[in-house]
């Protein structure tokens, strides 16, 4: 920061002289506050390495501050921040950092920022949790998939590759029916904990405001749900979001979003979603996650959603955003692999275990070919098999232009996957040619199924009208007036789940705008604003 930057947050915070070896925050800590170091060093460490050791992140200087993402979400720093010599700091409380980042746009964007590119560096270097499990194991995919769906820097020991690993096991007296194991701070242990278990842990679910019944309660926190978090949330109504995995839905896993309007350079998905995240809390909306409905009613003139972990939320208003889920492929070699081999979003995380490998993704929409490009900056070839003849079919033009430019990514036009080979781990992906059913074989050691997908509204069936496809009927096509109205007064639907919506990232987060004023027309008709 500059010293007329650093001016413009002085009104936030407090001057204060820290001894060298002092603690701004450790580990594990929540609601800490951001630094700005006046004057000295301040070193970033992660502590609770393999054997006890630490190591040094980074070392800040004067200008620069010492933050985390966690601190405007309300989660747990992953790093340890220690005054190397005697230092001068601006402390800002973690509320008045929420503050002067919605008071001035332009260190708000530099602070949320430095943040988000900061989580980026501590996943790629493996910082954070240590999940250590067999790659064999379900339970170690699904606590992976679990944190890389969430951003939770987390680096994971193979018990079939990682001799450290073994040891580490030995030495905290852990039994192989015990694992996978999560170690944090590197004295917390976890034996095979739930994934409501490790976001308890690390402060990622809340609890639901403890009144009677909320204004409203978002089903799902991908684009949609995002918008009409943000969107309510901002009009004063008390506003509860869940989602069964992570924020960001199916777009949260999309390495770049390049026709998203306002962002010219493109986005992630991540930082779409962590970006929303911080917005809509700083209106006040309470996130849920994991937080998965299983059953809805209504009861005394409002609405009770039940959660598979037996918690309760009750609203007035329900807006279903629960967006919809990726297709399996159904093939041989299919349940031999697809706990370690076989993926269904292409992240950091995923583009880390794939490093330096062949891969293969299968799909002809936005998201196989944004999830080829991504892959071939790591992986040493990739190849895109799309069952029919022109990539621009299903894809953007400006995605089917740069795949057909990219070097290292083959496609495999009128074909499909039609078997997965290999003795302990995937070796060979079999690819047949619809027109001529000759057979060809690919090398490669991971699968992206990207083919479609299909709605999560199996609990839905006895509380809403759905389609023949199992989408939400609203609207039009139930003879009513709005868009968004479902079968029952009170449920809206937007988003993908919705029958008829367009599967785009812009049109869902439309829909949760324009939903929560219907909302709120209908909250006043009820007497409830």
């Amino acid at each position: 920061m500059s010293d007329e930057q650093i001016a413009l947050l002085s009104p936030y915070g407090e001057r204060r002289r820290l001894a060298k070896e002092s603690m701004l925050f450790c580990a594990g800590d929540r609601d800490c506050g951001l630094f700005v170091v006046l004057g000295g060093k301040v070193r970033v460490v992660e502590e609770g390495g393999p054997q006890g050791t630490s190591r040094v992140i980074a070392v800040h200087g004067r200008g620069r501050f010492v933050g985390d993402l966690s601190m405007l979400t309300g989660q747990a720093v992953y790093v340890t921040a220690i005054a190397q010599t005697d230092v001068e700091v601006l402390e800002i409380a973690s509320d008045r950092v929420k503050e002067a980042v919605t008071q001035n746009q332009a260190m708000g964007d530099l602070i949320l920022r430095a943040f988000i590119l900061r989580r980026a560096i501590h996943a790629n270097l493996g910082i954070g949790l240590r999940i250590i499990g067999s790659r064999f194991s379900s339970d170690t995919r699904r606590l992976r998939d679990f944190a890389s769906r969430n951003r939770i820097p987390y680096r994971w020991e193979d018990l079939e590759e990682d001799p450290g690993a073994e040891s580490t096991m030995r030495a905290l007296d852990i039994a192989p029916d015990q694992t996978p194991i999560v170690l944090w701070k590197g004295r917390t242990v976890l034996r095979n904990p739930s994934n409501t278990e490790l976001a308890e842990l690390l402060g990622l679910r809340e609890d639901a405001p403890g009144r009677d019944a909320v204004d409203i309660v978002v089903v799902g926190a991908g684009p949609a749900g995002l918008a009409a978090a943000v969107a309510a949330a901002s009009e004063g109504l008390s506003t509860v979001v869940l989602d069964a995995i992570a924020t960001g839905g199916q777009a949260g896993t999309s390495s770049q979003i390049e026709n998203y309007l306002g962002f010219p350079a493109g986005i992630s998905g991540a930082e779409l979603a962590d970006r929303a995240v911080v917005q809509a809390r700083k209106f006040g909306a309470t996130f849920i996650v994991p937080g998965e409905a299983q059953s809805l009613e209504r009861i005394d003139g409002h609405f009770t959603l039940e959660l598979t972990d037996g918690a309760r939320v009750e609203a007035h208003t329900v807006v279903l955003a629960t967006g919809v889920r990726f297709r399996r492929l159904s093939v041989p070699g299919m349940d031999r692999f697809e706990g370690p081999h076989v993926y269904y979003a292409a992240t950091e995380f995923e583009a880390r275990v794939c490093r330096g490998q062949p891969v293969v993704v299968v799909g002809g929409g936005n998201s196989a070919g944004q999830a080829a490009l991504f892959l071939a900056r790591s992986a040493t070839e990739v190849h895109l098999v799309i069952r029919h003849d022109e990539l621009s079919r299903d894809m953007s033009r400006y995605l089917a232009d740069r795949i057909s430019a990219a070097p290292l990514v083959h496609v495999w036009s009128k074909s499909e996957v039609c078997e997965l080979r290999g003795d302990l781990h995937l070796e060979q992906i079999m690819v047949r040619d619809v027109r001529t059913d000759e057979r060809h074989s690919l090398r490669a050691t991971a699968l992206f199924v990207l083919i479609g997908s299909e709605p999560h509204t199996r609990w839905l069936t006895d509380a809403v009208e759905l389609d023949e496809r199992g989408f939400v009927m609203t609207g039009v096509g139930l003879g009513g007036a709005t868009v968004f109205q479902t079968s029952c007064d009170g449920v809206f639907a937007i988003g993908d789940v919705r029958s008829g919506s367009v599967k785009r990232v812009a049109s869902a987060v439309g829909d949760g705008a324009v939903a929560v004023r219907l909302v709120y027309e209908h909250l006043v008709r009820a007497g409830r604003r």
